[in-house]
């Protein structure tokens, strides 16, 4: 596998986690937010997908940040009759945003990233010792 194919490659890789981990941040963001109007629908966690690509100009799949989803568990609700948001029975709905997940999720989208940083580390160490060796 050549330099440039590699570097890209893990680019793509570095790109698709950049994007996991906004959508993550924006799921903790908003872990503890409630409706504007009474009986109304919190927040609703965002899951991000992936999706795989022909880079016909690489001659290699890539990885891209996908559609992202709505988590269609139930909502959290507590009784808090006194809360704006409650509904008529005096309970407030709260995001389905588990922030333990969350955590658990960033950091395995940070030990992704990581992963593909130290590819492209790697790589540019392999291009440069390569270069003093044809220069010796």
């Amino acid at each position: 596998m050549d330099f440039d194919r590699a570097v890209k490659i893990a680019t793509s890789g570095l790109s698709a986690q950049s994007g996991r981990m906004r959508v993550i941040a924006e799921n903790l963001a908003n872990a503890d937010s409630t409706a504007r109007t009474p009986g109304g629908n919190p927040y609703r966690r965002k899951v991000p997908t992936f999706t795989s690509a022909l880079d016909k100009e690489l001659g290699a799949e890539t990885v891209k940040l996908g559609k992202v989803e709505l988590d269609q568990t139930d909502f959290r609700s507590r009784y808090e009759p006194g809360h704006p948001a409650a509904d008529a029975n005096g309970y407030v709905k709260y995001p389905n945003v588990d922030p333990l997940v969350e955590m658990v999720d960033m950091r395995q989208a940070q030990r992704s990233y990581e992963a593909n940083l130290n590819v492209i580390t790697a790589t540019r160490r392999m291009l440069l010792k390569t270069l003093d060796i044809l220069r010796a």
